[in-house]
């Protein structure tokens, strides 16, 4: 039975009823700390929670989404979510009542809550992953979400929040994933030596993201390219380093606070410290360019 056919609910229409205030609590963190859930917001966002929700239930798990609350209109535009929306408890409601639970100052009909998504550790780091990113000291929800986009569209295996980095729950960071946060495993609160022990005890290389690396990206990628050719590297001084760490092994890929950039603790755990070059006059990427280039260098390597 799709959502249209089902008998509907009251319209809420109180955007100050106990209902709507306990919803928009989840926008603050000491909220969803002790409730564990948190906010999608979006037709998008809620599309691929609802479809995560569904490929859960399907292998007997606990379901993803617990509530959806949406206008009449957003489910009349979007019917795929209608549908899929008949699978968990949704309610109709109006504007004014979406903006009172939303985040955002012009919500886009439909606010979905969901159940926290991250897995432990060990779960992630004993499945054999290949290609990590580890956010260290990441303080923006932007760059926080924008990472783990990035890192969903090269493929990773998961993200890995230091318990220091922002909120990967935060409203805005969730916005920022555009739904990527329901695509691959994520890993919150983790303590970075920790992990650094754990990679190197399973064979994965860590790589520091680092403006003054001493390895260059571009060489790496080149020395790459020439062991898939059977070609010997490059004589010179960066081309004998780059040779010396294969872009196509198990790597975690760590990243840096935006201001500051890796700790010099950070940087000592990781095997190599590696620039990504800068050809015109810009004095550096911002932290979403840098990882996305990092990651997909990676990836490319690992599927050729």
């Amino acid at each position: 039975m799709s959502f249209s056919e089902r008998p509907q609910a009251s319209l809420m229409s109180n955007p100050r009823a106990d209902r709507v205030r306990d919803v928009a609590r989840l926008a603050g963190r000491s909220a969803r700390l002790k409730r564990e859930h948190f906010l999608a917001e979006g037709p998008q966002a809620v599309r691929e929670a609802l479809v995560a929700h569904r490929d859960r239930v399907a292998r007997g798990e606990e379901g993803l989404v617990t509530e959806v609350y949406a206008s009449q209109a957003c489910l009349d535009r979007h019917p795929e979510i209608a549908e899929a929306a008949a699978r968990v408890t949704t309610r109709l409601a109006t504007d004014e009542v979406l903006a009172a639970m939303a985040d955002t100052v012009n919500p886009q009909g439909i606010v979905a809550v969901c159940r926290f998504v991250h897995r432990p550790l060990a779960e992630v780091l004993d499945a054999g992953p290949r290609l990590l990113a580890v956010l260290c000291q990441v303080r923006d929800p932007g760059n926080a979400g924008t990472v783990l986009r990035a890192a969903d569209a090269a493929g990773a295996d998961a993200v890995i929040y230091s318990s220091s980095s922002v909120d990967i729950y935060n409203p805005k960071a969730v916005r920022s994933t555009a739904g990527s946060l329901f695509h691959l495993p994520v890993v919150t609160g983790v303590d970075v030596a920790e992990l650094a022990a754990e990679c190197a005890a399973r064979g994965i290389g860590i790589l520091a993201a680092d403006g003054y690396g001493s390895l260059d990206l571009d060489e790496l990628q080149d020395a790459s390219a020439a062991r898939r050719l059977g070609v010997a590297p490059s004589e010179s001084d960066d081309g004998a380093a780059a040779a010396s760490y294969d872009l196509a092994r198990p790597t975690a890929w760590f990243f840096g606070n935006e201001a500051q950039g890796l700790s010099a603790e950070e940087i000592a755990l990781a095997d190599h410290r590696v620039a990504v070059p800068v050809y015109g006059s810009a004095e550096s990427l911002n932290l979403g360019t840098a990882a996305t280039v990092c990651v997909y260098a990676s990836a490319r390597a690992q599927r050729r």
